[in-house]
C-alpha cells in the first residue's frame, strides 16, 4: 500500500507467546473503512463477535489514521478498539494529546494486541520497532506514578506514555488508559481489557522533526489545510481565546444546558439545579483556572488546567471537562469545585471513567436514600464519594458490585430502573427529556449511551450547522443519522470531533483526498461514514443485539416528566426510533442484507448469517 498519510505500518503483539510482527496495511479496508475507528473495527469484526471480553482472544487495537501526526488542525487522535467489557458491543475510545502523534512519528500507524501475557509488560516503541519489556515493578502503581516511571527510565524528551492504572489491573470495567497529559481514552472498558491482558502501558520514544506524514499531493494539501485553520480559527466556538470552547473549555455547557432544564441532577431524578452554576466553565475560571492546554496541532486550546493550592482537596490537575465535572458535580448532588477537581484527580490516578464513576455513586446515593442499600452515601458527600471511588478502583467491599458498573449493580440489587443506562453504558450530561435528538442518540449509539456519537447538541443547542428545536422528536431521526455518518468518518481520519463545530463534509474530504491520493467528495465521507457505522451495527447484531429493545432509554427519560424549562417533557422514542430505522434501512434495529450489500460490508456470494468474521 503507497497512499499518503500512512506509514504502511503495524504492529501485532501476541502476548500469550511475547513475540512481535510487522504487517502492512489492506489496501480495500483502508478505503473501505478510512482508518481509526472503522479500520478498528473491521479488525475487531475480524477476530469474531462472539468473543469474550475479558478473555485471552479479544484483540485491543490502538489506531491512527490518514492525517494523524500531521499539519491538519486537531489531528492528534487515536482510538482504542476493542469489544467492551462493559457492554458487549463494539467499542472505540478516543485520546488527545500527542500519543497519537508520536506513534506515527515513531513510524507505525496500528498497534494490535492479541492474547494474555502471564507477567505483566509494556510495549516501547522507537524507531519503527516495538518490544515487549517486563513491567512488574510497574504494577500497582497509578497512572502518573506509571509516567514517572517511563519518564526517568527513557527520558522525558520525545516521549509519550499511555497506561491504564490500578482500576484497570482489577478489571474495573469501566477502566481506561490515561496519557501523560491527563488525557483518557475512557469510556467502554478498553483498560480492564489490557489489565486483564497484564498490559501495563504502552510507550512511545519519537519526535516530530522529519516524520510527519507526507500528503500525497503536497501543493493541494497545503491548500485545503488552510481553508480548514481557517475555518477553525473564524469559527464561533473554537476561535482561540475568543470562542467559548476555548475560552472555557467543554465546561462552557454547565450553565447553558442547566439553564434550558436539561442537566441531569441527582442521578436524572430533576434536569434543573440552583447550584451547577458553582461547577460550571465560568466559575471555574474565576477560582481555579491555571492554564488552558491543548493537543498536537490544535489552536483551539479547550484543556482546562486547575489548582486547589489548599486545604484537603488540594490538586492540580488538567481534564475539568463538562462531562467529568457534571458526573461528579450535579449529577451526584456535588457542588464544591474543589472537591470535583479533587475526584477528578484520583479518578484520572486510579484510571476510571469519570462519566461511568459518576453513575456508580449517583445510582448508590438513590438506592440509599430509598432504603435498597446499606451502603451509606448521601447526596454532595464528597469524602464519602472519594473513599467509594477507591474501593472500586481496588474492588474493595460494595465497590467490587460497583466496579461492575450501575447496569449490573442495579440489576443485582433488583432495580435495574435506577441505572440511567443503555447497552449497560451510562448517558452523559445531556438530558434526553430535554434535549429530543441526543436521546435517540443515546438509544442507538453502538457503543452503549453516549453524546459522541451524533452530537446533536450542536443543532439543539448551538445551532450548528443549523438551528433545530430541541423540545420537538419529529425530523431528529435524519438530523441524527447525518451526525452519526459525519462523526464516524471524522473519528476515522482520527481527527477531533470538535472539528465539526467549523469544518464540514467537505472540508475533511479535501484533506483526506489530498493526504492519501484518494479522491474523495463530500458525498463520499458521507457514504464511508454510514458504511462504518453499519458495520459497527452489524458487528452488535452478531454479537447479540438483534431486538428493538436494546435501542431504548430507560423509563424515566420516556415516563417521568422533565423540570426546570423543560417542565414535563419526556424523551419521545415512540416517534423517532420508527423514524430512525426507516431513515437507516433496518428492521427493527438489524442491518439487512441488502444495506450490507448496497454499502459493500458483505459481497455479493456472501450470506450475513454465515459470513467468517
Amino acid at each position: 500500500m503507497n497512499f499518503g498519510g500512512f506509514k504502511n505500518k503495524e504492529v501485532v503483539v501476541d502476548l500469550s507467546n511475547g513475540t512481535v510482527d510487522y504487517r502492512g496495511i489492506n489496501e480495500d479496508d483502508v478505503k473501505k473503512y478510512v482508518g481509526g475507528r472503522g479500520l478498528g473495527v473491521k479488525y475487531v469484526l475480524d477476530n469474531g463477535p462472539e468473543v469474550e471480553p475479558l478473555s485471552e482472544e479479544n484483540i485491543l487495537c490502538i489506531m491512527t489514521g490518514p492525517v494523524t501526526g500531521s499539519r491538519s488542525s486537531m489531528s492528534g487522535r487515536l482510538a482504542v478498539v476493542t469489544k467492551s467489557p462493559l457492554t458487549g458491543t463494539v467499542t472505540d475510545s478516543h485520546m488527545g494529546g500527542w500519543t497519537a502523534a508520536r506513534l506515527k512519528w515513531a513510524g507505525i500507524d496500528n498497534v494490535i494486541f492479541k492474547g494474555k501475557s502471564d507477567k505483566p509488560v509494556y510495549l516501547y516503541i522507537e524507531d519503527g520497532q516495538a518490544e515487549i519489556r517486563d513491567a512488574s515493578e510497574l504494577w500497582g502503581l497509578s497512572t502518573r506514578a506509571t509516567v514517572q516511571a517511563m519518564k526517568d527510565a527513557h527520558g522525558e524528551e520525545n516521549l509519550s506514555v499511555m497506561t491504564i492504572g490500578q482500576a484497570g489491573e482489577n478489571g474495573v470495567r469501566f477502566a481506561g488508559f490515561m496519557n501523560e497529559h491527563d488525557r483518557s481514552a475512557g469510556r467502554g472498558g478498553t483498560g480492564a481489557v489490557a489489565g486483564f491482558k497484564k498490559l501495563k502501558a504502552i510507550v512511545i520514544k519519537a519526535a516530530q522533526k522529519g516524520n510527519m506524514p507526507e500528503p500525497a499531493q503536497k501543493d493541494d494539501y497545503n491548500q485545503a489545510n488552510k481553508k480548514a485553520v481557517k475555518a477553525i480559527l473564524e469559527g464561533g466556538l473554537t476561535a482561540p481565546n475568543k470562542g467559548g470552547l476555548s475560552v472555557y473549555g467543554t465546561n462552557v455547557l454547565t450553565n447553558l444546558i442547566n439553564e434550558v432544564g436539561a442537566l441531569p441532577t441527582r442521578n436524572s431524578q430533576l434536569t434543573h439545579w440552583d447550584e451547577a452554576e458553582k461547577h460550571s466553565g465560568e466559575w471555574v475560571n474565576e477560582h481555579l483556572l491555571v492554564a488552558n492546554n491543548t493537543c498536537h496541532a490544535c489552536p483551539v486550546g479547550c484543556k482546562i488546567e486547575v489548582e486547589v493550592k489548599e486545604g484537603k482537596y488540594k490538586t492540580r490537575v488538567e481534564s475539568f471537562e463538562f462531562e467529568s465535572a457534571w458526573a461528579l458535580g450535579a449529577n451526584s448532588g456535588l457542588s464544591d469545585s474543589e472537591a470535583i477537581a479533587y475526584l477528578i484527580d484520583i479518578c484520572n490516578e486510579y484510571g476510571m471513567d469519570t462519566i461511568e464513576l459518576g453513575h456508580a455513586i449517583s445510582v448508590t446515593m438513590e438506592a440509599y436514600e430509598k432504603g435498597i442499600v446499606e451502603e451509606k452515601l448521601d447526596w454532595g458527600d464528597a469524602d464519602g464519594m472519594i473513599e467509594i471511588a477507591r474501593k472500586i478502583a481496588f474492588r474493595e467491599g460494595f465497590g467490587g458490585i460497583l466496579a461492575e458498573g450501575p447496569a449490573r449493580a442495579t440489576a443485582a440489587w433488583g432495580v435495574p430502573e435506577l441505572s440511567m443506562s443503555v447497552k449497560g453504558q451510562s448517558i452523559p450530561a445531556y438530558d434526553p427529556r430535554g434535549i429530543q435528538g441526543i436521546g435517540l442518540g443515546y438509544a442507538t449509539s453502538n457503543r452503549g449511551a453516549c453524546h459522541l456519537r451524533g452530537y446533536t447538541i450542536a443543532s439543539e443547542i448551538a445551532g450548528i450547522p443549523e438551528p433545530t428545536d430541541r423540545t420537538v422528536a419529529e425530523g431528529k431521526a435524519e438530523l441524527l443519522n447525518v451526525f452519526q455518518n459525519l462523526l464516524s468518518f471524522s473519528d476515522s481520519m482520527n481527527i477531533c470531533k470538535f472539528s465539526s463545530f467549523s469544518e464540514n463534509a467537505e472540508h475533511y474530504a479535501e484533506q483526506y483526498s489530498t493526504m492519501t491520493g484518494i479522491p474523495m467528495t463530500a458525498d463520499d465521507v458521507m457514504l464511508a461514514g454510514e458504511r462504518i457505522y453499519n458495520l459497527e451495527r452489524y458487528y452488535n447484531n452478531l454479537a447479540g443485539f438483534n431486538k428493538r429493545e436494546d435501542d431504548f432509554l430507560p423509563k424515566r427519560f420516556t415516563e417521568e416528566g422533565a423540570s426546570g424549562n423543560s417542565e414535563g417533557l419526556v424523551s419521545r422514542m415512540d416517534i423517532m426510533l420508527d423514524d430512525y430505522y426507516n431513515v437507516r434501512g433496518w428492521k427493527d434495529g438489524v442491518v439487512t442484507e441488502e444495506k450490507l450489500r448496497e454499502l459493500g460490508i458483505i459481497g455479493e456470494e456472501t450470506s450475513p448469517a454465515t459470513e467468517e468474521v
